[in-house]
């Protein structure tokens, strides 16, 4: 239906308007390929775009140039004078201008299902495709980090320059092993997040970046806290809550204690009668990680922490593997580390 409303449009608004919205889409999408790195696709849907553009702006060139190529100009008929009879003239056939080619409409229409072809063939290839060579050994690229890049960065980060952010910690969590190391090497992440949060009940003063990687089975969320309490501190803390679950260990060289929590859940009643009888339940039972920031113990930790909602939770292992792995790779800052 487009198509056809396009082609009542006058030829010299009709393909000037193509040409600017081919070329238009093509560098965008190009640069969606080549700067953001969206993959080959793009880039071959991108230069059919920019190829069709530039078929269009040869018809106009064309037809531009039949427009201005002078009319052959009619033979001058000299009139004989009326006292001498004069022999009529020979008449010289008429010189027959070649008719000024239009645009086919048969190879337009070529032209068109080539392209949706061409479109059809590539999303085809790709999903056929290993995705970044993982497809061979079961895993899967991770989903891209979503952040919070418009909003502003809390005061609190200022204030402690050995802090990392929310990208920081999805770049290094978000890894394509990560189903590997849960134990679950076919799955793909279907969500992953980085934010710039504080610590709660600090008054946005203590900087507390997040990220959060979301499989079927598991969730996996890494945090870093920027205060004062040291993981020794912590586990008298878990001592008096009777955490029979908590486990001192050691990671990376740091100390580390592993205890377990219920999520919570929080539902809203809209108005529809269905909701539940209290906006906040208890979620499932989760398993966190905490690690010092640095071997000597001087406050602020890491905390990594798995839950599912089945209830389903990964052996303690797990977690010190995925710490062993993603730790390193956080940006430190001016932190000095032991």
């Amino acid at each position: 239906m487009l198509g056809f409303l396009v082609r009542l449009l006058p030829f010299w608004v009709r393909e000037p308007l193509i040409i600017l919205v081919g070329t238009v889409f093509g560098v965008r999408i190009l640069y969606m390929a080549l700067v953001d790195g969206e993959g080959w696709v793009p880039a071959v849907i991108g230069a059919v775009f920019l190829l069709g553009a530039a078929l269009r702006v040869r018809v106009v060139v064309h037809a531009l140039r039949a427009r201005r190529r002078p009319a052959p100009e009619a033979d001058e008929v000299t009139e004989p004078a009326p006292s001498v009879p004069v022999a009529p003239a020979p008449v010289k056939p008429a010189v027959r201008r070649p008719a000024e080619k239009k645009p086919n409409a048969f190879a337009q229409a070529f032209f068109a299902i080539g392209l949706f072809a061409v479109i059809g063939g590539a999303l085809w290839i790709e999903g056929k495709l290993p995705e970044d060579g993982t497809a061979a050994t079961g895993a899967s690229r991770p989903a891209a980090c979503r952040l919070d890049e418009d909003e502003k960065l809390p005061a609190a980060y200022r204030s402690a320059p050995e802090a990392v952010i929310g990208a920081d910690l999805c770049r290094a969590l978000n890894r394509p092993e990560l189903p590997e190391l849960l134990g679950t090497p076919t799955e793909r992440s279907v969500y992953a997040s980085g934010t710039d949060n504080t610590a709660p009940l600090t008054d946005r003063k203590v900087a507390q970046p997040e990220a959060r990687v979301e499989f079927e089975t598991y969730t996996v969320e890494l945090s870093a806290t920027y205060n004062k309490l040291t993981v020794a501190q912590y586990a008298k803390l878990t001592r008096y809550a009777d955490d029979r679950d908590a486990r001192n260990l050691t990671v990376l060289g740091r100390p580390a204690l592993l205890t377990s929590d219920h999520m919570m859940k929080i539902q809203f009643d809209l108005g529809s009668g269905e909701g539940a009888s209290g906006p906040v339940e208890q979620g499932p039972l989760a398993r966190t990680l905490t690690v010092a920031l640095d071997g000597k113990d001087r406050g602020g930790s890491y905390d990594l922490t798995v839950w599912s909602e089945s209830g389903l939770l990964p052996e303690d292992g797990v977690l010190v593997d995925i710490a062993e792995a993603v730790l390193p790779e956080i940006a430190r800052g001016t932190r000095d580390q032991d």
